[in-house]
């Protein structure tokens, strides 16, 4: 019999724990954490999942640049790069391997899989019984124009992975749809929802660990609000509604932490838009005195002292 992951893959002894804090490049957010964690008395260490793989023939089946033969304490996705279906589905495979070490992984590779699948994500909040735009997900271009012509009212046309409000296009007639090669083979549609109120606003809601941590406010005089389209973020307090509507979808998708996109819809009442299990927060943080890289490098770091307590 083969010795457990624990034998073949010793954890630091250094006196506080090393955080693999995964992202492609030195970035705002990526210092934001390495500082919170450091003042938590953890240890960052940045890796590249493009550079990491499957490594059989090793003690512990995985080749994780900086670490030899050892393994983190916990890991923190901060991003993915894009890449080919192969190289994403490698990465992703590298965090279900950390995991099945009983190493903690934030988010998990289950929750990204559900997140940057925006119609995997549709489904799950509407099987929750959430309100969420009614979608479609379909690789035929001809069925997408019958689910138009069907609806006989606008719909957003959004790329099945993307973010940021890159690539969305409202779409009133069947004549609108692009070709298939414009959309990777797929037509992921959602009922458009957005009311105009002297412009138009959404909410990005931040979770952790089944709490609201801040929450802004993003207007536009454009349907499309993100910050990184020209959004302004705007202070804001989620209600009670929207406060349980934004737990309740991080935990559907079962993410720890998550960025809960929200708009209000034509009677008021808090409708989710999307989830995002790697949500940036540059734009969230202009709006709040709250460090929130510290709020969310302390879940984790408090995540991993219960875990070991309990002996995990």
């Amino acid at each position: 019999m083969p010795p457990s992951p624990e034998t073949i893959l010793p954890r630091s002894a250094a006196p506080g724990p090393i955080i693999a804090l995964t992202t492609d490049r030195d970035d705002w957010h990526a210092r934001a954490l390495t500082r919170a964690f450091a003042a938590l008395g953890a240890q960052t260490r940045l890796l590249l999942l493009s550079e990491c793989g499957i490594d059989t023939a090793g003690a512990g089946g995985l080749h994780l640049p900086g670490f030899g033969a050892a393994l983190p304490d916990a890991v923190f996705v901060r991003d993915m790069s894009g890449g080919s279906f192969q190289a994403v589905t490698l990465r992703l495979g590298v965090l279900h391997a950390l995991a099945g070490l009983r190493v903690p992984v934030w988010n998990s590779a289950r929750a990204i899989e559900r997140c940057v699948d925006k119609s995997m994500t549709s489904f799950l909040l509407a099987r929750a019984g959430l309100p969420t735009p009614a979608a479609w997900a379909i690789e035929s271009r001809e069925a997408a124009a019958e689910i138009v012509r069907r609806e006989a009212g606008p719909l957003v046309l959004k790329p099945l992975f993307g973010s940021q409000g890159r690539g969305l296009r409202l779409i009133r007639n069947a004549d609108e749809l692009p070709a298939s090669s414009e959309v990777a083979g797929v037509y992921y549609l959602q009922r458009f929802v957005g009311v105009e109120r002297n412009g138009f606003h959404d909410f990005r809601v931040l979770v952790s660990r089944g709490r609201v941590v801040a929450a802004m406010m993003r207007h536009s005089s454009h349907w499309v609000t993100n910050v990184k389209r020209g959004g302004k973020p705007i202070a804001a307090v989620a209600d009670g509604a929207m406060t349980d509507t934004a737990i309740a979808a991080a935990a559907a998708v079962g993410a720890d932490f998550a960025g809960v996109d929200i708009v209000l819809d034509g009677d008021g009442r808090p409708t989710v838009l999307e989830v995002n299990s790697m949500p940036a927060w540059s734009g969230l943080q202009r709006t709040t005195r709250l460090n929130i890289a510290a709020v969310l490098a302390n879940d984790l770091v408090t995540a991993i002292s219960k875990r070991a307590r309990r002996g995990a």
